[in-house]
């Protein structure tokens, strides 16, 4: 048995960061759904250094996880992730800051449909804060 059998997770993130974490969390036994973008998937499918088509960067994020593709931008697509939500644990998103909320999917939407979901949001979109600690704010 591994450490994370039996948590659901969903992955609503692309490229690196948010299926890196979902990556990480498969590889522990956690059941990871992807949700990818309708048509396309992932752009991480194409990205860089490519093998028989398809990009070695997917095969490694993407390992241990399945995947369902879904247009988040549409009323049945956000039905569906709110569906999958319901019963997930975790929730993983990395995209830029107030897109989820958009689409009636933020914290507060989802929270109140699953009050034990825990949400990771990391995000490259981000500015980084300085500390007055920190040297560069010297």
């Amino acid at each position: 048995m591994q450490a994370l059998q039996g948590l659901k997770v969903l992955e609503l993130g692309q490229l690196i960061a948010g299926p890196f974490a979902g990556k990480t969390l498969a590889d522990f036994g956690a059941d990871v759904i992807k949700i990818e973008p309708s048509g396309l998937g992932d752009p991480l499918r194409k990205w860089r250094l490519l093998r028989d088509g398809t990009s070695v960067w997917w095969e490694v994020q993407s390992r241990n996880k399945r995947s369902v593709a879904l247009d988040l931008r549409s009323a049945a697509g956000q039905a569906a992730a709110r569906a999958l939500a319901l019963e997930a644990d975790v929730l993983i998103e990395n995209f830029k800051p107030g897109t989820l909320e958009a689409w009636g999917l933020g914290w507060e939407a989802l929270h109140a449909l699953n009050p034990r979901l825990i949400m990771l949001r990391i995000s490259g979109y981000a500015k980084a804060a300085r500390t007055a600690t920190s040297p560069a704010s010297a």
